[in-house]
This record gives C-alpha cells, structure tokens and sequence, in this order.
C-alpha cells in the first residue's frame, strides 16, 4: 500500500517507533535515525522489544550534535515523504532540523511531532511518561480494583494508542497531498488520544451520569462479568444482547436466568451468585472448550504465553510467527504487508544511504 513512500524516524522508544513500524508493514521504507550509541530502547529486556517494533526498518546512525550529522539528516530529510520525530518541542528547531527548515527543502514532507501534551501548550516543555498521561487522562482511575485503587497496568496504552493516532494523521495527511501537493506539520500529543478515548465517559458524567461509563460495561451486571474458574483462573462473559444471553443461559442448563440478564453482579444476588458457583465447577480449559461450541461471547482471560500460542495459530489470522529467534507479530493481519522474517537493523547498517543522491 505505502510502496515507495520513505519514512524518516527521529523518535526513541514506543511512540514514534510503533508508528513508523505500523506504516513500515504497510510497505513504507522506514528509516531509523539513530544516535551512534544506538536507540535508547535497545538495551531494555535484551534487545527484544526493540526488536519487536523495529524489525523492517533501516538504520543509519547520525551525531546530530554535530554540523556533519544535522547535515547529513537535512539531506536524508530533502528527499523522505516523511518525518517523525519525538523530541521535547522546539528541539529539531533548534537543530536547524524544524518543520520550517526541512520545508524549504522539501515543501512535500510530511512531518509528525510526537510529544506528551502537543506542540504549544502549558505543559508542553515538562517531561511526562506513559503513566503521567494516563493518570491526567483520567483513563487510570478506570482501571481500579473494589477499594477504588488505581492499578498499575503492565501495557503503556499511551505509547501505543498515540503510535496509532500518528499513523493515523501521517495516513491521512498522505491522501490529502494526493490531492493538493502540498505537506503538512502534524501535532501529535500522547495526552490527546487518550482524552478521545474518554469521550464518552466525558460525555455521561457532565449530562449527570456516573465517572464510570455505562453501567452495563463498568462490571455492575451479571451479563458482563469477570468470573473465577475451579483452577483460579477468568473467564470473561459480554452476553449483551438477549440472544447471546439467551444461548448461554440454555448451554449452562438454567433457562430461570434468560430473564435476569441485567440482574446486579454483587455478593447476595441470587443469580450472580449463581453464576459464580457455576463457574467454579470447571477449569479454565474447560469452559474454554464449551466456549468454542455455544455462541454467547464467552472467552477466557490468556497469559501472555496462551495469547501468542492462540495468534500464532494458523487456523485463526495466524498474527505471530514464533521462530528459534523470536515472536513476530503483524501490525495489520492480512492487509499488510507479511514478510516472515524481516531483519532487525543493527545500528548504523545501511549508512550507504547517506550516500545515494549526493
């Protein structure tokens, strides 16, 4: 899809990264900047997960802090459709490597600037990690345990939510130069995508409703519940509309609940405590085997090692490839572009490409 469109990628760690790896399996030629020491994210959980994000991609390792490195990154810059870059604002700026500057050269490009809380704004110079905007999005006192403590979560929704709002934009911004010739600045704040994620939270509490969204899907009925299993592991029940209800209740034997679909999921109600006896009766691989054959939106809570066994199956969309060398996930499922195998770079490997066009 993205054949011939260059990607330039001045970013470090997830953000940027999961962007231009996503346009990267598309078909886009990534190509990742690196200082000479190498990403920032490399050395973390033995080069893995930069592994997993930037397999693709091209390296060239450039010393912007030297006037044969940022002359070096204008040059690739004249000739990319587009760059993405993570800096604190008003850094590439400063580098002579800004939106204005690279436009003189190139009134084509397409340059994305990824930060925490946009370009210009009263936070924008202040440092902030995935947790920060999380927590100020509001978002993390969604995920609270019964005391109302917030948990801590284990994935950073605001790398990758802001990863796809960047592709995204670039995706679009693309399509409209089809049209017009002309580039674009795009400003992308990680804050800002999770804040869209709230919209609907935002929505019902101002009209006078509850902080948590819709009852129906904040845990409060027995139709859309966590339960326990016999072995100590969840299954995961969103029985929403009737008929799904309806098939569940039959498959389970208790046709006197089709009508308490909507009863109250706490301690003392008859049918949730019905359901929670219920299923303490079997396994976890138990109910996962009844939720193959009975259509009710039933399916168990994975680990991550069940998770990529369950993608990697071929009879399903096949999303990971697990090889002697690592797992391999696809971005798109079968819209992208596949390439079993795709290298990861070592720093600096294709600085040949510094110079083609002199």
């Amino acid at each position: 899809m993205l054949n011939r469109i260059v990607v330039l990628d001045f970013s470090h760690y997830l953000p940027g990264p999961f962007a231009s790896w996503r346009l990267a399996q598309l078909g886009a030629e990534v190509i990742k900047i690196e200082p000479p020491s190498g990403d920032r994210l490399r050395p973390f959980a033995e080069g893995r997960l930069f592994a997993a994000y930037n397999a693709g991609k091209k390296s060239v390792a450039l010393d912007l802090k030297t006037d044969e490195g940022r002359e070096q990154a204008r040059r690739l810059a004249a000739r990319a459709d587009v760059l993405i870059e993570s800096f604190r604002p008003g850094v590439m700026a400063r580098l002579g490597l800004g939106y204005d500057d690279v436009r003189r050269d190139n009134e084509r490009i397409i340059y994305c600037s990824i930060s925490g809380f946009g370009q210009r704004s009263g936070r924008s110079l202040l440092g902030s990690h995935d947790l920060n905007y999380m927590a100020l999005s509001g978002l993390l006192a969604q995920l609270a345990d019964d005391s109302g403590r917030p948990v801590h979560p284990n994935v950073t929704l605001a790398d990758f939510i802001g990863g796809m709002a960047a592709a995204e934009r670039i995706l679009a911004a693309l399509f409209a130069r089809e049209k017009t010739g002309a580039g674009a600045h795009l400003d992308v704040s990680l804050v800002d995508g999770l804040a869209a994620m709230m919209a609907g939270h935002f929505a019902i509490e101002h009209g006078g409703g509850p902080k948590n969204g819709l009852a129906e899907l904040s845990g409060e009925v027995v139709c859309y519940q966590l339960y326990e299993t016999k072995d100590g592991r969840y299954m995961s029940l969103a029985a929403l509309e009737p008929h799904f209800w309806r098939q569940f209740c039959e498959a389970v034997s208790r046709p006197e609940w089709i009508g308490a679909q909507w009863a109250p999921a706490r301690p003392g109600e008859a049918v949730y405590d019905g359901l929670v006896a219920l299923f303490r009766e079997k396994t976890l691989d138990e109910w996962r085997a009844f939720a193959e054959t009975v259509d009710a939106c039933l399916a168990p809570v994975l680990e991550t090692r069940e998770a990529k066994e369950w993608f990697a199956d071929h009879r399903l969309r096949h999303l990971v490839r697990l090889r002697p060398d690592g797992a391999w996930t696809a971005a798109h499922g079968s819209d992208g572009r596949w390439e079993d195998g795709a290298a990861v770079p070592n720093t600096n490997e294709h600085a040949y490409l510094l110079r083609e066009g002199e």
